[in-house]
C-alpha cells in the first residue's frame, strides 16, 4: 500500500495545506458515559482527560478574537465537563455559531436532564450520534439501551424545535458503518433514515452525515485484535477519492485538545500527531494567520477521510 503522504504528493493533488480557517474545533475531554466500539478517542467513564478552566479561557479568547465562523465542541461527552456551559455562553456572546456533538444518551444521566432546553435557549446546533436506524445495530455499537434512549432524546429535541423544517436550530445525525464497511452515499441513506424515523417514531432531523470508521482508537484495537488492520487499510487506500480532499475537515479547521495542544483535526489529536513544525502547537501561542496557512500533518489514517465520498 502506498502511504497517504506519497499518494497526495503525486500530481494533481499538490501540497496538502489548509485552504481557510472557518471553524475552531475543541475537544473538551475524553470522559463519556458510553464506550462505543467505533470511538476514535476511546472515550469512556474512566477517562480522566478533561479541559480545565484556564484552557477553556484560552479557547474563549481564541474564538472571540479571531474571524472564526463556528465553534465545534466535541468529546467524549462534552456535557460531562462543567466548562462546557461557560465556553458556549461566551462564544454565543461573541456572535459565533456553536455546534455540540452529543451522544444523546447523556441527557438521561442524573443532573443532565436540562441540557436539551438549555441548548435551545442558547441557540446551539447539535450533531448527534445515531450509528443506524435499527435498535440491534445501535446497541451492538454503543451498548444496551442506547437506541431507546437516543430515540427518546430525539423526541425531546423535536419538541423543543430542533430538526424542524422551518424553524429551530439544526439537528444533524451521524451514521457509522458496522465493521469494515465504508460509508455509503449520504443522500439515499439520509432518505432511509428519514423514512424509518418518521414512520416509526415521528422523529425529524435536519441532515445526515455518513462517516467512515477511522482506523484509530477503539476501532483500530478491534482491527488489530481480529487480524484485519492491513485488510481495512488496503480497502481505504483502494477507495481513495481525490475529490474528497478539498472537503477534508483538516483544511478548514484547527483542533484544540483538552490540554490546549493544537492539531489539524480531531483524528490527529487522538493519535497525538501535532501540527507541523512552523505552526503553533498550543493555544497559548495561538496565531490565526499562521494556522490558516499551515501545512497539514498526515498519516495513513487520513485515507479514512478520502475514501469513497469522503468522511468530513
Amino acid at each position: 500500500m502506498k502511504t497517504f503522504k506519497d499518494k497526495i504528493s503525486e500530481a494533481p493533488y499538490g501540497a496538502f495545506k489548509a485552504l481557510d480557517l472557518k471553524v475552531l474545533q475543541v475537544n473538551i475531554g475524553y470522559r463519556c458515559n458510553r464506550a462505543c466500539r467505533h470511538c476514535h478517542v476511546s472515550g469512556g467513564p474512566g477517562r480522566q482527560e478533561v479541559m480545565n478552566e484556564k484552557t477553556a479561557g484560552q479557547v474563549i479568547r481564541a474564538v472571540a478574537e479571531n474571524p472564526f465562523e463556528e465553534l465545534d465542541i466535541t468529546g467524549g461527552a462534552p456535557e460531562l465537563n462543567p466548562v462546557l456551559k461557560t465556553i458556549i455562553r461566551e462564544a454565543r456572546q461573541a456572535g459565533k455559531r456553536v455546534t455540540v456533538r452529543t451522544n444523546l444518551t447523556v441527557f438521561f444521566e442524573p443532573g443532565f436532564e436540562s441540557y436539551p432546553a438549555w441548548y435551545r435557549e442558547q441557540g446551539v446546533e447539535l450533531i448527534a450520534s445515531l450509528p443506524y436506524y435499527l435498535e440491534d445495530t445501535v446497541d451492538r455499537a454503543r451498548g444496551n439501551g442506547a437506541y431507546k434512549k437516543s430515540i427518546e432524546a430525539l423526541k425531546i429535541l423535536n419538541g423543543l424545535g430542533y430538526g424542524a423544517a422551518s424553524a429551530g436550530p439544526p439537528l444533524s445525525l451521524v451514521y457509522n458503518p458496522q465493521g469494515m464497511s465504508l460509508a455509503p452515499s449520504q443522500g439515499p441513506l439520509e432518505a432511509e433514515y428519514r423514512r424509518e424515523l418518521t414512520d416509526r417514531f415521528g422523529v425529524s432531523f435536519t441532515r445526515l452525515y455518513a462517516f467512515t470508521n477511522m482506523p484509530i482508537g477503539r476501532f483500530r484495537e478491534y482491527l488489530v485484535r481480529t487480524g484485519n488492520l492491513e485488510k481495512y487499510m488496503n480497502k481505504l487506500a483502494a477507495a481513495f477519492n481525490p475529490a474528497a480532499l478539498d472537503g477534508a475537515m483538516c483544511r478548514h479547521i484547527v483542533s484544540v485538545g483538552w490540554d490546549g495542544a493544537l492539531y489539524d483535526c480531531d483524528f490527529n489529536q487522538a493519535l497525538g500527531r501535532a501540527t507541523e513544525l512552523g505552526a503553533p502547537r498550543h493555544i497559548d501561542r495561538f496565531d490565526y494567520v499562521a494556522l490558516a496557512n499551515r501545512a497539514i500533518a498526515v498519516g495513513d489514517h487520513c485515507y479514512g477521510c478520502a475514501a469513497g465520498q469522503g468522511s468530513s
